[in-house]
């Protein structure tokens, strides 16, 4: 299966678990395609929804993908401005990283944030109390080698032809306001930040908002998948079974390793739990590997 990987990297990306979230998801669907918490969009981008509602709070993942879809960024635009970068970069090596650090949080320049979301430590998208993004510098001064450079580029440019084609609206948007937009016939994907774990999400994440955004989300007059993390090595998510262990929901549960994250600890074998309201899926037959899958009955 070809995947289109967004230029933008998160924690928690679900790249990997599209085999396992394709079968689940209808292959028309009548009214919108609906996402909380878009990130990184790599499950629309690979789905391809008609129409669809991407938003997120995070403010410049959305500019990015809107200044993408108005033309403003484009594939040219982000190779000569990768390409200077870069060059800086491998010339005067973190002060420069920290630099544009200081100027994005300064200007929000979407352009900006690309360079530091592919030059940071380990990918991760992280931001003080205040808004600015302060992650580390990932100590390659040599990072946008020409190969790395259109790499990026040819992801910017799927994401353009995709944005182009559907009838798609990026916006900045709180889960409250996006999940009450859900009417009958739409479809909501919901990936949240998992509480405990993305601690560092763009504008913070507490087991109150889960507890709210489970509430809301069952309570949708349409069809929801739920992304969410059920248990790893150490710990199970105490919302599987406070809120998402009820009649009438059905459960996939799968095996993956994240290689994106803050710490150690969060990078270790991770059970996911894809959770939905449709009963269509109890009869799917789970995909083979190299996630290893089970389904139950909740």
């Amino acid at each position: 299966m070809s995947i289109t990987v967004p230029p933008i990297k998160c924690q928690g990306i679900k790249t990997k678990l599209l085999p396992a979230i394709r079968p689940i998801v209808p292959e028309h669907i009548e009214g919108r395609w609906i996402e909380p918490f878009c990130g990184s969009g790599v499950v629309a981008f690979n789905l391809l929804p008609e129409r669809a509602i991407l938003a997120d709070t995070n403010r410049h993942i959305i500019a990015l993908y809107q200044a993408i879809q108005a033309g403003r960024i484009t594939p040219g635009s982000v190779q000569e401005f990768l390409r200077a970068e870069g060059a800086a970069l491998k010339e005067k090596g973190e002060a420069h990283y920290y630099a544009v650090r200081e100027r994005f949080n300064a200007q929000k320049d979407s352009l900006d944030f690309l360079f530091l979301n592919r030059s940071c430590f380990n990918g991760v998208m992280r931001f003080n109390r205040k808004g600015g993004f302060n992650t580390p510098f990932c100590r390659k001064p040599e990072r946008f080698q020409p190969a790395y450079v259109t790499k990026i580029v040819n992801q910017v440019r799927s994401v353009a032809q995709i944005v182009s084609r559907y009838d798609w609206v990026f916006r900045v948007s709180d889960f409250r306001e996006t999940l009450a937009e859900a009417k009958t016939g739409d479809f909501v994907y919901a990936d949240p930040p998992y509480a405990g774990r993305h601690t560092d999400y763009f504008n913070g994440w507490t087991s109150e908002d889960e507890e709210v955004f489970i509430r809301q989300l069952k309570g949708l007059p349409c069809t929801f998948l739920l992304s969410t993390w059920q248990e790893n090595t150490f710990r199970r998510n105490p919302a599987i079974d406070s809120y998402l262990c009820e009649p009438g929901l059905v459960r996939h549960t799968v095996e993956h390793f994240y290689h994106v994250g803050s710490q150690e600890e969060l990078r270790h074998a991770m059970t996911e739990a894809l959770i939905t309201n449709s009963d269509r899926v109890s009869s799917l037959q789970p995909p083979l590997r190299p996630n290893q899958f089970a389904l139950e009955m909740v």
